[in-house]
């Protein structure tokens, strides 16, 4: 049985998303939504929960400065 992607409810019609997945292994795969039969990466949940965290506390907003994100 595969696994359930699912994207945030942020995404919009221009696929700008990603998805993310749960791996049998507790592990979290991540990919491009725009081409879901190509690579994903996959991380530990605490790389994930880390990464996150710094996302929650702005530390990577600088990326998508002047977006229409912020």
């Amino acid at each position: 049985m595969g696994v359930r992607w699912i994207k945030s409810k942020h995404s919009n019609a221009e696929g700008n998303c990603i998805e993310v997945a749960t791996l049998v292994d507790g592990s979290v795969a991540m990919r491009n939504s725009r081409d879901p039969e190509g690579p994903a990466l996959v991380y530990t949940p605490a790389e994930l929960a880390a990464f996150l965290a710094g996302a929650k506390d702005g530390e990577f907003d600088h990326l998508v400065r002047g977006s229409r994100l912020l």
